[in-house]
């Protein structure tokens, strides 16, 4: 994960030391080599995500792009943040990881779980999510709404288990368990955003360079000081990443650039929006093809 960009680009490889310098442990050997079961694990894949991300961005943002706005899906919003200098990649680092214990903590691995439900509306998702905690089985509720018929439930395994039969009795496509370690973005990580806000205020935040639509509001913010409050209050609230891509092309974006592993986000913009443009970026290849999307530089006649 990332080697090809370290091995293609300095900056990028400026990316991957500097993170290693700033956890004092090698973060890019456990990204290039493994093992996989450490990769996976909570505190290393935070850290480990944004790092590949910023250094796909900053290999893109040297070769002229520069976002009109952005968005982060849940980490990535921290990520985009780092893009538009609202944040520096030092300070990000130390904030994913630190995100990630207390998320982890919030709830002992083993006793929560998320699950990708296809094919229902949201409505009836959160209905009966809603019924099977009144049931007593335990907290599930919403915790990503992805668009495309696509929604994210999380909360204490045996809630989640029975909410997923019945949405399956209720006609859901595919009810499909995630491979997290935690319930993210339920009311059961405030535990979780509380630890963080103490960390989050000891931070400096700066104003961005772009507008930043936010995962807790799927709304644009300009300033570091609502930049620290939308990181505060993401930990435990849904990411409404639907909302925030119709935001984004209501107010003009026709281009979208997914910087960072895999490509799942170009997917949900194809979804949401077939007519705008997507682009997944996580390799050198896809470094030089961003280029495809920058505006011609207008030539003077002779």
């Amino acid at each position: 994960m990332g080697r090809a960009l370290r091995d293609a680009f300095r900056e990028s490889r400026a990316v991957f030391e500097e993170a290693d310098d700033v956890l004092g442990e090698s973060l890019s050997t456990l990204c290039f080599e493994g093992p996989a079961e450490d990769l996976r694990r909570t505190r290393n894949t935070q850290p480990a995500m944004l790092t590949v991300s910023v250094a796909a961005w900053r290999a893109v943002a040297v070769r002229g792009a520069a976002p009109d706005m952005a968005a982060g899906h849940s980490l990535g919003e921290y990520s985009a943040l780092v893009a538009l200098g609202g944040l520096s990649f030092t300070d990000a680092l130390r904030l994913t990881r630190r995100r990630a214990e207390f998320m982890q903590e919030a709830v002992p691995e083993g006793e929560g779980a998320m699950a990708a439900v296809l094919g229902l509306p949201v409505a009836t998702v959160t209905e009966v999510a809603s019924a099977v905690t009144r049931r007593g089985w335990g907290l599930v509720e919403p915790a990503n709404f992805n668009g495309g018929g696509q929604v994210v439930i999380g909360g204490q395994r045996a809630a989640v288990s029975s909410a997923g039969e019945e949405l399956k009795a209720r006609g859901a496509r595919l009810v499909l368990p995630l491979p997290v370690s935690a319930p993210f973005h339920t009311r059961l990580m405030e535990p979780a955003a509380e630890r963080l806000s103490a960390e989050l205020d000891a931070t400096p935040f700066h104003d961005l360079a772009a507008p930043l639509w936010t995962n807790v509001d799927a709304a644009p913010i300009r300033t570091g000081a609502e930049a620290r409050e939308a990181l505060r209050r993401q930990v435990a609230s849904p990411v409404r990443w639907e909302e925030t891509l119709r935001g984004m092309g209501a107010a003009g974006a026709t281009k979208f650039v997914e910087i960072g592993q895999g490509r799942v986000l170009t997917g949900m913009v194809r979804n949401v929006l077939p007519h705008a443009a997507a682009l997944a970026v996580s390799d050198p290849a896809g470094v030089e093809r961003v280029r495809e999307l920058l505006p011609k530089p207008v030539r003077s006649p002779a």
